[in-house]
């Protein structure tokens, strides 16, 4: 291809790219968290269209922001003082070019249709990086799990699965957990859809408890493979987290697990969060200590100093990111690392960013990482092993059996390594050589395209 051939299709793709943003800005207004989504992804695949313009000819790009299908409903539910109450749930179901959709469930006051739609986008392009096959799709409410009984979580989720059952099924859409949604909330909702539906149909949800259809290694998985990725990125780098320090946003299951693969390598991690404040310990955080904390008692994470009195607890949680470390592993929640964040982490030397939440690190942020190469793991493919055990539960569901833990983390391992190797071949083969946010995108958007074209116009 000629040189001016080459830059008529670059410019033609931008044009393209640009005129597809631009009607998802008119259609979804107000919608800041699907439009960052949107850009993001969007503008990593210009190469891809100037390149094929054949995904341009088929329409993908118009397909590919526009959901299948959109489910908003009411869940009404009573209190304990007897006190009807009422929350709004969605299921987005955004894509199911390669499976049935597969998307977490998250239960936070911030849910409304932006969040759920950014999440199921992002969820598209990382379900197809797993390499298995599910589509995207993802859902939640704005119900807050804190401070309620046992019963009210109860009521609550037996209602919200009440109306959700008539969109979900094994081969059509399997939700699992995210926030505010784990293995008390999972076992509540798999029991109202067995009621409704009048059969054991164990792969319709997973995260399940393990003594009806969960898998081993679901709950450590996308922490875990959060590590994984990370520790692919510094090996390439001739570094590792062996003597690293290391900074962890979030006090969750991700967190939690994150920071357990990062002590088995060798690392020493000083600080965690929750949405109240962050704890530093310049000894290394007591995992234990968390453990029992956020999993058992269920209490705030400025517990920690009470038993660990050299640590300090500080209200608020954007001062996590001044704390010097060679590893930042953000697994909270979206955006949490802004621009000023990222400089500062840049000026305290961290090497590398693995985001085991879901878009955690805004796009001013992600530039000033890419502008000064810290090695950058995007979460699509960082925090993909939830997700990919989620598959992996599936599968065990649909064949009724379980393998070992041993044998769903080494299969996790082999996808997270897959996973960044695929990123790094896609990077460099579209002229991005290093760029794993242009190559995650880019190799997880072709697969569903190919699929899509495949299937015809549907």
């Amino acid at each position: 291809m000629s040189t001016v051939i080459a830059e008529q299709n670059q410019v033609a793709a931008k044009a393209y790219v640009q005129s597809v943003y631009e009607t998802v800005i008119k259609r979804n207004p107000y919608e800041s968290e699907f439009h960052q989504a949107v850009k993001e992804i969007l503008d990593s695949l210009i190469p891809v269209f100037a390149k094929h313009p054949k995904y341009a000819e088929h329409g993908i790009l118009e397909r590919l922001v526009e959901p299948e299908r959109m489910v908003s409903f009411r869940v009404p539910w009573v209190d304990d003082q007897g006190k009807v109450q009422v929350n709004r749930g969605f299921r987005v179901q955004f894509n199911s070019a390669i499976g049935p959709y597969k998307g977490g469930l998250r239960f936070h006051p911030s849910v409304n249709a932006s969040i759920i739609k950014f999440l199921g986008f992002e969820q598209i392009l990382k379900n197809s990086l797993t390499g298995q096959p599910i589509g995207g799709g993802k859902g939640g409410s704005d119900f807050d799990p804190k401070g309620k009984s046992d019963n009210e979580i109860m009521r609550f989720t037996q209602s919200f699965m009440t109306e959700l059952s008539k969109y979900i099924g094994p081969d059509t859409d399997v939700p699992a957990g995210d926030i505010g949604v784990g293995a008390r909330e999972i076992g509540y909702m798999f029991g109202q859809y067995k009621k409704i539906r009048g059969g054991y149909e164990a792969g319709v949800l997973t995260g399940k408890g393990i003594i009806y259809g969960g898998s081993l290694a679901r709950t450590e998985a996308t922490g875990y493979g959060c590590v994984y990725f990370a520790n692919e990125m510094l090996n390439f780098k001739g570094l590792s987290f062996k003597d690293s320090t290391v900074v962890v946003s979030g006090s969750g299951n991700v967190s939690i697990y994150a920071i357990e693969k990062a002590h088995q390598l060798g690392a020493k991690v000083v600080a965690c969060s929750d949405s109240n404040g962050y704890i530093y310990d310049p000894n290394g955080i007591d995992l234990d200590t968390v453990k029992r904390l956020k999993e058992v008692e269920r209490k705030r994470i400025k517990e920690y100093v009470t038993e660990h009195p050299e640590a300090v607890y500080t209200e608020g949680c954007n001062g996590i990111w001044t704390i010097p470390c060679d590893i930042a592993l953000p697994c909270a929640t979206q955006n949490e690392i802004d621009e000023e964040s990222a400089k500062t982490l840049v000026a305290n030397g961290v090497k590398a960013i693995s985001e085991g939440a879901n878009m955690p690190s805004t796009l001013e942020a992600i530039d000033v990482f890419l502008n000064n190469n810290v090695l950058f793991g995007p979460a699509k493919a960082a925090n993909a092993g939830g997700v990919a055990v989620s598959a992996l539960e599936m599968a065990q569901n649909g064949m009724r059996l379980s393998w070992t833990f041993d044998e769903v983390d080494a299969k996790l391992h082999s996808i997270m390594q897959n996973i960044y190797e695929n990123s790094v071949k896609a990077a460099e083969e579209y002229g991005y050589s290093g760029n794993l946010v242009v190559g995650a995108n880019i190799a997880g958007f072709i697969r569903v395209a190919d699929a899509m074209i495949a299937q015809g116009v549907v």
